[in-house]
């Protein structure tokens, strides 16, 4: 099966974004939402969160580059379980003001998660 690089999406009436079925074995573990480094949101598998992103977060206290990224990403941050039967999960109405998202969102793969813009 190719490798899914680049989507796009309606939310529906409740802000679900519908995860494509080749890539539902990818968020199986989960979904975080957060900010990005920009005014798009980033699109995490639960587990490459815990595994790459959270440890990286935790660097030395005393660096500020570290605890401004930190800050970042978890204000606003969001986790959920993937609704598995349709692939839906849900984005809260902040983070999608804080991407300037309404209801087309275009999806692209960055290494090992996605960045969420408006269309």
């Amino acid at each position: 099966m190719a490798k899914v690089d680049y989507f796009t999406r309606k939310l529906d009436d409740k802000n679900r974004l519908t995860i494509p079925v080749e890539l539902r074995a990818e968020f199986e573990s989960g979904v975080v939402i957060t900010k990005g480094f920009g005014d798009y949101l980033h699109l995490y598998p639960l587990s490459i969160w815990q595994e790459k992103i959270e440890p990286e977060l935790e660097g030395s206290l005393l660096d500020e580059q570290v605890a401004d990224l930190s800050v970042r990403f978890r204000t606003g941050k969001s986790e959920a379980d993937m609704d598995q039967k349709q692939g839906r999960v849900t984005l809260k109405q902040s983070q999608l003001d804080f991407a300037n998202i309404e209801k087309d969102i275009e999806a692209i793969r960055v290494g090992s998660y996605f960045r969420l813009v408006a269309t």
